[in-house]
């Protein structure tokens, strides 16, 4: 039998790009029959001048090559002004899957119906506190979408009404501190990004990085619980790919990063990157009130 042929390694920077894979939550076994749906999150791109095209590039061939059922955005998607909008669409449309997304704090900050307007073009779903059915592979998936709480646009009552009870359902929001609320109303699995786990980040340190200090209760990776024992639902906050101000990251956890999710799978059915783990005491609930940056870049 001849041997296989070697695959090349990947470019340099698609090497630099960590592809961490999770399990969904235990409600959505039985009600996707126990056949996974891959979700690929990609997170705060801030297209401009911070981020090198080539890693925008390379996130999204890294996107396609996971072959995923949806890929699901987190918002931030230009970094400090609307002069990249058009890399942006050209980008998202790249990539092979049906898309759906929410505002970050950025979109609003320099324009958010703009950023709608070009997701849009690239055809991208946009969820402004609100849910969708999509079909996929035959089996069904509501997906919540909050606007961004930073800009104080989220309203979780408005983005759960009506929900399905027997539905699987996947959470959107960029910022990862109304998870809780989502999972109260029968989301089990949400998905945010808004830290880039801080930039520089050592294990078991969540609380030295400037999202800890400034009141974050969760930094980067799992919590809450995917069983159903220690809280109602999970959220995976995702150390993104892009930045907005300096693009330097310290640290594995900090790595830019697409986080693949196979709903339908049991946790522990698979190695995981990580563990779920406990939140920081952080603020009941984390609000930007400071104006935006200065449209510079």
């Amino acid at each position: 039998m001849p041997e296989p042929e070697a695959r090349p390694a990947p470019p340099r920077r698609q090497r630099a790009i960590a592809v961490r894979r999770f399990a969904g939550h235990r409600r959505m076994l039985e009600r996707l029959d126990r056949r996974p749906l891959r979700v690929v999150q990609l997170s705060d791109l801030h297209v401009g001048l911070v981020t090198p095209q080539a890693v925008q590039l390379a996130a999204v061939a890294l996107t396609n090559a996971q072959a995923p059922d949806l890929v699901v955005l987190t918002g931030d998607y230009i970094a400090r002004s609307l002069r990249h909008l058009d890399t942006l669409e050209a980008l998202l449309a790249d990539i092979e899957a049906p898309m759906i997304a929410v505002l970050g704090n950025h979109d609003h900050w320099h324009g958010a119906e703009a950023v709608r307007r070009t997701l849009r073009r690239a055809g991208v779903q946009v969820l402004d506190n609100a849910w969708t059915l999509v079909e996929l592979d035959g089996r069904r998936l509501q997906v919540v979408g909050l606007d961004d709480d930073a800009t104080g646009h989220a309203d979780p009552r408005a983005a759960t009404r009506g929900l399905r009870a027997d539905l699987p359902t996947l959470g959107l929001s960029h910022i990862g501190e109304l998870a809780d609320e989502l999972w109260d109303r029968g989301v089990s699995l949400v998905l945010s990004g808004h830290t880039h786990a801080g930039h520089v980040m050592l294990e078991e340190a969540q609380h030295l990085t400037l999202p800890g200090l400034m009141g974050h209760r969760y930094v980067h990776g799992l919590y809450g619980c995917r069983l159903g024992e220690r809280a109602p639902g999970a959220l995976y906050v995702s150390a993104g790919i892009g930045a907005s101000v300096f693009g330097l990251r310290l640290g594995e956890r900090a790595r830019r990063e697409i986080p693949v999710f196979e709903l339908g799978l049991a946790p522990g059915s698979f190695e995981e990157h990580h563990a779920e783990q406990r939140a920081l005491p952080g603020r009941a609930r984390y609000r930007a009130t400071l104006q935006g940056p200065s449209d510079s870049g």
